[in-house]
Formats: structure tokens, C-alpha cells, sequence
């Protein structure tokens, strides 16, 4: 099986913090998400994460108007140059400071950047084939230094929150906390003077010009909204004015009156005169400028808005909230969610994939089950009904149905076609069960608790506690059904695994001692092996059957790395504290990924125990446990800079107030800040081998085998090439072209070579083809029926495969494991679409003929019609039912349009 994963998609997280961007067309939204940024296709209903990532989590990020450059700066100043549509990062630059606004000019040659009370502007780097340089000339792309800085401006006293530029880019307006907005020229201007506009009384969070460039609207953090014009003053005579006498003034003051709420957002569309506020009680306002007249007052979470953004039209308003990870896209015209997510805004604890592999369920502390569709990144359910943290999940093998289990002392049932939670399993008394497992028959839950040693099974059927297996000195921790069914497995921190023959008329139990608690157990596919992770680092293999130890690695220096701020060792010698946590097997058992409390996913061969791959979670600085040296700059006298309290200090009460309730704090209660740790709590491999998830704090990861080898010989001759495949198509040789083919392993000429095999001749071929080319026959028919629209054709040509080499399938599953997953994934995704287009048409053929027809139709052809009903045949090509007796011209026809 190939192992070359690669990261692909990034679910589970919609928004963290930092500004929204719509590109040009206003059809995707950008969203920081942690260290990474996201892509929202709201047309398309996709979305995709850009494959770079920054040190730290991204703050800012701005969107050159011709939709190519993407500037991103994080919380240390450092910026990535990408180019958006081929998602390659062009350059590194570092600003040295903070960025707290960042935005291209609207003609694209420049860009401005707030770093503190200074405002710095830039040229922008030109891109190949386009003028973007300052004096028009195409540069194409070769620059020596692509960031120029342009000019600095210094005149605020505090921090800048908003950068406007004007619309024929030539004028700068800023808004700072110093309660002050001002006007900058960006090239000197004759008879224009940098403007102070003054007059609010906290700090002015944005400002704007409006559409005519006229008008200014500045507002303030205490809702405060001031139009400022270019008037006389009105203390002066009209006969004694002149040039010098007009200046900005204050024409019209407007107020928000939101209680015990302030302003944290707000954005204006300058076209149509909307503004948009967002509050800190979640409340946010849409008022029609200059008259202030309200259109809408709602509220979307019970935390502040953080940012807000307006498409290009104006029609599409896009939120987003921190506190609960909330990306709300809302048309306020129509009143409907354009897009409404939110990730969890706790820390995930276990996922599973769905037997068809398109569909990924988390489950985290916040107590909500979430399915993510791996192919939109989107979640469509989020399951609500347990009353504290849900610990793990499992799907059952047969049917549509999800088990959780919660520290609420709940194990529920979920439908997944109705999305209904159908059944609730209890204890005798009150536990907190941490660990699942489902016999593959999907008649059998059994549970197991950390407040106690027996293992719980429950029927599904009815919903009653069938058993308590007792015989752990210690609490379970971990559970597993073997895949056929045989047997139950359990781990225990009293160091021993447990083999149940819970179906059997005496239940037995085989304890296998090992040297440490356990941690995690799991099944090998063909339910012949088991491995075991231990908490002193080692993963141990056991033959399921025997009950022997088959082999062992130790994994301690692998899963080691990263250093917390605390720590008082370097991350070489805290290898001893390192173990797995969760261990799952590949699809054809070849192969098992392990993770932990740590940066690292290890990719381990089960027959030699060689470590092939070691995938690195995150680099994100702003997490514990990521780096792997301590800076000493930040070892201050009260202790690491990490942990001290800096909002202590803030100037406004509401930011030093501490309004969480007692008891809602977790970790240690005198810590004064927590800073979120690196780990993963849950892998697993997708039913076709093919990717594989992590949940991580960062969110659920996902990597996938990299599409974008071509040539990957095998079998390799020197007589083979394209021209001569090609040579042997042509000669009707449909076996020997379609074993070139696969030899030079080229898609588009597989491709070929498949669909040109006549349907007469595909049970020859089949017939005929070498065992050592099935599996990648059977894989390209997978892929062809997942993806093509020759419906008949690639039905064919899995029956003719299924039929002629079932029992090599049957023997070998362990082999073929997952191409019999992708070919079942595809014939159910068939399935489905022709269920439905059935169903529709059954639909409107009812309707159809339930439509009342002309009364002297009925009473004069009704006896004619039924005197012709042995004599009518069905012409399929036409789509009609025609009468054997009509002669050619006749326009008596029987049938439906």
C-alpha cells in the first residue's frame, strides 16, 4: 500500500480569529483558521484549505483585487506571499511587529499595513504577466526584492484598528484607539494637509469614506456614529469666508443604544449606503446610511462578533465568532444562511469514519456529535442530546447507525438517515463511560468506564443491559469488537487485555499481561492480530487466536518532541512521559497509524516494525508542546511569558473583568492564562485506504494519497510505450493493450483502453486478465464507476469481476480489502442515484395521470383505447407507447411526454 500521505483538507474548525475576506467575485470566503486559512466556496457548497501554514495563528489577511496575490500576517508579524489560485506560497517577509489592519489599495498597486500607531505602505510584488509595479511596467514576476515599502506614516498616539483607502486610491483614512480618525495622501497633494478628525470619546474602530467621496463615517467602540463633511464654520459670516475656513466637520451624530454591550465590529458598503455592527452580546444591527434607519436587529450567538465583511454587491453579510467558532454568511435581503457553520469550541476525543467512507464523525468535551462530508469539508448534523463531554463514537458495520458513548453516563444510539437519536442505554448506577465497541452484526453495544471495572453490554434491539463482564482489577480503557465478530476485546489499566467470547454459552475471558497500563487496543481487519499500546511507549502484536505475542516496537522516541513553557526538561529527555493513545489499523492490515499527547503521527510497518512515516500535526507556535527548543528572551522573572496575565493591565473595565462563573475554569485555578496543548486524541484510516484523519487540536486533519504522480512504473519493458499500446488497441488486442497500459501506469491511457473494450468482449478479458493486475483493474473500474457517466458499462464491468474472481477476493480479503471498499463505496453511490430518479419519476407519473382529462376525450376514445390494448407495444426510443395498428401520420399516440 502506498504510505506518501500528504496533507489534503483541514474540517472540524470553520473560524478562530483575525478578519474575513470575499474574493473579487464574491462567490468565496477566506476565513483564518488557526495557522492556516480556509476557503468557502458558497456557490459550490466546498471548501479547502490552503496547504501552507504560518508559525502562529493567523491575525490578518487581505485579498489582492485581481483575485491572484494573498497576503497573510500572523500574530508575529511574519507574512506569507501566496498566489490564491495555484495555492503556492511565492515569498517570505517578515514586518517585526504585529499587524493589527491590512488591506490592498482598490487599483492593487499598493498595500497598507497598521503596525501599532504606524501605518506603513508597500508596493505590491508584480505577478507574471500583469503591471502591478508601480510605474505600469510588466516586471514578469522577476523582482529582486518583491517587498518595497513605500512610505511610513507616524501621527497616531495608539494602536491602529482600520485602514480605508479611497476609491481612485490616492487618500488613506485610519482610525485608531487614540479616539482620532485621520486622512493621509499617498503621494504629496497640492493644498492637502494630513486631517485630524476628533471628537469621540473612546476609541474609533473604523472609518470610511462613503460612495461619492464627500462624506466620512467614523464609529467609535461606545456606538457612537459621526458623518463628518467638508463645511464652513458656522460661527463665520458668508461674506467673509474663504478657502481656509472650510475644514471636516462633525454634520450628523447617530448612537447605538445597546446596554452592558459595546462595539466590537463593523463594516460599511460605500454602493449602498449599508452598515453593518456587530456587539459584544452577540447582537448584531443593519442600518441604511445617511437617514441611520434600521433594517434588521438580530442575534446570532451569545458571544461577541469579532468580524464582519460585505461582498461586493452588498447582499451577502458574513460573521465570525471566536468564542464559539462560529461563520455565519447571511443575505439580508432574503432573510436566509447563505452558509452556517461551527466547529467545535472544545477539545475533539475520538472520530470514526462511516463504512462508506464519505462521511466523518467527531465527538469532543462541548458534548456534540458532528458528521463532516469529507468532500464538502462542510458539517450537515450536529447531534446535541448528551449533557457533558462525549468521550467516544463507533459506527456500526451494518446500517446506517452511530454509537456514543459520554461522561453524562449515556451510550445512545443515532439514525443517520432520519438524524434522530433512537436509543439510550444506562447503567444500574451512575458512570462515566469512556471507551465503546460494536459487534459487527450491530445487535450488541458494550461500554466501559474509568469509575469502574466491568464492561456493560446492552441489545440494541431493545435497549436492555444484557451483561456486566467482570474480571479488570482496574478501569477499562479501551474496547474492540474483532471484525468477525468472535470476540471482545478489552485493555485495562491493571495491565492486562482481556478476550471475551461473549456469544458463547460460557463466557470466557483469556487475560494477556503486559508491562504497563493499557491505553488503546485494536483489531486487525482479518481479525487475526491485535496491537496494543501501553503507557511506558511500547506497541506490542498479538496473534488474536494464539493468544502469543507476535512482535513488539518501542515507539517512546518516535512520539516524543515538542517542549511545553513549563517544562523543566528538553523534549530528547522527556521521551520517558510520551506513549500512543490511539492505534488503528490500514484497511489491508499492512500497516498501523499511532498518535498521542505530542506533535507527531507515526506510520508503522506491522511485519518489520519499521517506522515509514512521521507526520508533524502542527507547527503553530501559539500551541504547547510545538517547539522543540525554549527561547530564553521569554523567561522573565515571574516566570515564562506564556503564562502571565497580559489583559491584566487592559484600560477598559469590561476587558479586566473575569465574568466566567466559578467552576467553569478547567486545569489548574491559579494559572491565569491557558494556552491550548498539541495532541491527538483519535486516527483512523477511511475505508478505501486512501486517507486517513487525525482529530487534533487544530481541528480534524486529513491526509490523502497524492494524486499528482503520473508515472509509476511496473513490470516495466523496453517494448513498452504509449505509441505501441496505442499500435495494439488499434489491433483489437484488448487483454495485452490493457496490461500495457497497466505497466506504464498512465491514467489517461488506461482510461482509454478500458472504454474501447467492446461489452461483448469484457467476460473475455476479465477472464483472462493475471491475478497480479486485479487489483489495480479492480481499483480503475472503482474509480471509473465513482466518477464517469457510462452507468451500463462500468455495472458490467464489475460484474464480470465479481463473478469470475469473487473466491480470490473472499480468500485474500486482507489483500483486497480496499478495493472492495472503494468498488462497494461506488455501487452504493449508484444505488442511491437510481433509487432516487426512480422515485422521482414514480412521482410524477402519479401526477401525471391523477391530472383530469377533457370530458369528450374520455367518453369518446375511452372504448377505443381499451378495444387497442392487446396491440400496444412500448417504443423505447420515442418515449411513448405507440398502437401496432396506427399507419405512419396517424396522430393518435398513447403515452406520456
Amino acid at each position: 500500500m502506498k504510505t506518501d500521505f500528504k496533507f489534503s483538507n483541514l474540517l472540524g474548525s470553520v473560524y478562530r480569529k483575525g478578519n474575513l475576506v470575499y474574493t473579487a467575485d464574491g462567490t468565496c470566503l477566506l476565513s483564518p483558521v488557526g495557522n492556516r486559512v480556509t476557503v468557502f466556496d458558497l456557490v459550490n457548497n466546498k471548501s479547502h484549505t490552503l496547504p501552507f501554514a504560518h508559525r502562529t495563528d493567523v491575525a490578518r489577511i487581505a485579498l489582492h483585487p485581481g483575485g491572484q496575490l494573498l497576503l497573510t500576517v500572523d500574530e508575529q508579524g511574519q507574512v506569507i506571499l501566496s498566489h490564491f489560485q495555484r495555492r503556492i506560497v511565492l515569498y517570505r517577509f517578515s514586518l517585526k511587529e504585529a499587524a493589527s489592519a491590512l488591506v490592498f489599495s482598490p487599483s492593487g498597486s499598493h498595500f497598507a499595513v497598521a503596525l501599532g500607531r504606524r501605518i506603513e505602505v508597500w508596493k505590491t510584488p508584480s505577478t507574471p504577466g500583469s503591471t502591478d509595479g508601480a510605474d505600469g511596467d510588466d516586471y514578469g514576476g522577476l523582482e529582486f526584492a518583491p517587498f518595497v515599502r513605500y512610505r511610513r506614516y507616524v501621527g497616531h498616539h495608539d494602536t491602529v484598528q482600520n485602514i480605508e483607502w479611497s476609491s481612485d486610491s490616492r487618500f488613506l483614512l485610519t482610525a485608531s484607539k487614540d479616539l482620532t480618525a485621520r486622512i493621509w495622501s499617498l503621494d504629496p497633494e497640492e493644498g492637502f494637509t494630513p486631517t485630524v478628525l476628533a471628537g469621540h470619546r473612546t476609541g474609533v474602530y473604523a472609518a470610511w469614506f462613503s460612495h461619492d467621496q464627500e462624506t466620512i463615517w467614523t464609529v467609535s467602540k461606545d456606538g457612537a456614529l459621526f458623518r463628518w463633511q467638508y463645511l464652513p464654520s458656522p460661527d463665520a459670516a458668508p461674506e467673509t469666508l474663504s478657502d481656509g475656513d472650510e475644514r471636516w466637520r462633525i454634520s450628523d451624530r447617530h448612537y447605538f443604544f445597546q446596554e452592558q454591550a459595546h462595539l466590537t465590529t463593523a463594516a460599511f458598503h460605500a454602493p449602498s449606503n449599508l452598515l453593518v455592527t456587530g456587539f459584544s452580546n452577540g447582537l448584531f444591527m443593519l442600518h441604511e446610511l445617511p437617514d441611520f434607519s434600521e433594517i434588521h436587529k438580530l442575534s446570532i450567538a451569545a458571544s461577541n462578533i469579532d468580524t464582519v465583511s460585505i461582498n461586493k454587491t452588498g447582499e451577502w453579510l458574513a460573521f465570525g465568532s471566536s468564542a464559539l467558532g462560529q461563520l455565519l454568511v447571511w443575505e439580508w435581503q432574503s432573510e436566509s444562511y447563505i452558509l452556517k457553520q461551527q466547529g467545535h469550541f472544545d477539545s475533539l476525543n475520538s472520530l470514526t469514519y462511516s463504512p462508506s467512507g464519505d462521511r466523518v464523525i467527531t465527538c469532543a468535551d462541548d458534548g456534540k456529535v458532528k458528521i463532516w462530508d469529507t468532500a464538502s469539508g462542510f458539517c450537515i448534523v450536529t447531534f446535541t442530546e448528551h449533557t457533558s463531554g462525549v468521550t467516544a463514537c463507533e459506527f456500526a458495520r451494518r446500517g446506517n447507525v452511530l454509537f456514543t458513548a459520554s461522561l453524562d453516563g449515556s451510550v445512545r444510539a443515532f439514525d443517520l438517515i432520519r438524524y434522530r437519536c433512537f436509543r439510550t442505554f444506562t447503567a444500574p448506577k451512575r458512570l462515566s463511560f469512556s471507551s465503546i465497541a460494536v459487534d459487527p452484526s450491530g445487535e450488541v453495544v458494550a461500554a466501559g468506564s474509568l469509575d469502574d471495572f466491568d464492561i456493560h453490554i446492552w441489545s440494541v434491539q431493545t435497549g436492555q443491559l444484557l451483561d456486566q463482564l467482570a474480571g479488570h482489577e482496574g478501569p477499562v480503557s479501551s474496547l474492540a469488537f474483532a471484525p468477525n465478530g468472535g470476540s471482545l476485546i478489552s485493555g485495562s489499566w491493571d495491565r492486562t487485555v482481556r478476550i471475551w467470547s461473549v456469544f458463547a454459552r460460557t463466557q470466557t475471558s483469556e487475560p494477556l499481561q503486559l508491562q504497563a497500563d493499557v491505553l488503546c487496543v485494536t483489531v486487525r481487519p482479518d481479525s487475526k492480530q491485535l496491537a496494543v499500546s501501553t503507557l511506558d511507549g511500547q506497541l506490542t502484536f498479538w496473534s488474536l487466536s494464539e493468544g502469543t505475542q507476535e512482535t513488539g516496537l518501542d515507539g517512546r522516541r518516535d512520539v516524543s518532541g515538542g517542549r511545553k513553557a513549563t517544562d523543566r526538561r528538553t523534549a530528547a529527555n522527556a521521551a520517558g512521559t510520551k506513549s500512543f493513545n490511539t492505534v488503528t489499523y490500514s484497511a489491508d492490515g499492512s500497516v498501523v497509524l499511532a498518535a498521542g499527547n505530542s506533535k507527531y503521527i507515526c506510520l508503522y510497518s506491522v511485519e518489520t516494525g519499521v517506522l515509514l512515516q512521521k507526520y508533524t500535526v502542527s507547527v503553530n507556535l501559539s500551541l504547547e508542546g510545538t517547539q522543540e527548543y525554549l527561547n530564553s528572551r521569554l523567561l522573565t522573572e515571574g516566570g515564562p511569558q506564556a503564562l502571565l496575565d497580559e489583559q491584566g493591565e487592559a484600560s477598559d473595565l469590561e476587558d479586566r473583568m473575569d465574568t466566567s462563573l466559578p467552576g467553569a475554569k478547567r486545569g489548574d485555578a491559579a494559572q491565569r492564562k491557558a494556552v491550548p496543548e498539541v495532541r491527538v486524541p483519535g486516527v483512523a484510516f477511511s475505508p478505501t485506504g486512501r486517507a486517513f484523519c487525525a482529530a487534533s487540536t487544530e481541528g480534524l486533519l486529513i491526509y490523502s494519497v497524492d494524486a499528482s504522480v503520473q508515472f509509476d512504473p511496473f513490470d516495466l519493458d523496453i517494448d513498452v510505450t504509449p505509441e505501441s499500446t496505442l499500435k495494439v488497441l488499434t489491433n483489437r488486442e484488448w487483454l495485452k493493450a490493457l496490461v500495457m497500459a497497466f505497466r506504464l501506469n498512465n491514467s489517461k491511457l488506461v482510461t482509454r483502453v478500458y472504454r474501447s473494450i467492446p461489452t461483448t468482449d469484457i467476460g473475455l478479458v476479465v477472464r483472462d486478465i493475471p491475478q497480479v493486475y486485479l487489483e489495480r483493474l479492480l481499483r480503475h473500474v472503482a474509480k471509473e464507476a465513482d466518477a464517469s457517466p457510462h452507468l451500463e458499462f462500468n455495472l458490467l464491468w464489475l460484474e464480470s469481476l465479481l463473478r469470475q474472481h469473487g473466491r480470490v477476493l473472499k480468500e485474500r480479503q486482507g489483500e483486497y480489502a480496499e478495493v472492495v471498499r472503494m468498488v462497494q463505496r461506488a455501487v452504493t453511490r449508484i444505488q442511491n442515484e437510481i433509487m432516487k430518479v426512480a422515485d422521482q419519476n414514480k412521482h410524477t407519473i402519479e401526477y401525471l395521470l391523477g391530472q383530469p382529462r377533457p370530458a369528450a376525450e374520455v367518453n369518446g376514445d375511452t372504448m377505443k383505447m381499451l378495444g387497442r390494448i392487446d396491440g400496444v407495444k412500448m417504443d423505447r426510443s420515442a418515449g411513448v407507447v405507440q398502437d401496432e395498428d396506427m399507419a405512419d401520420g396517424d396522430d393518435e399516440w398513447i403515452g406520456l411526454e
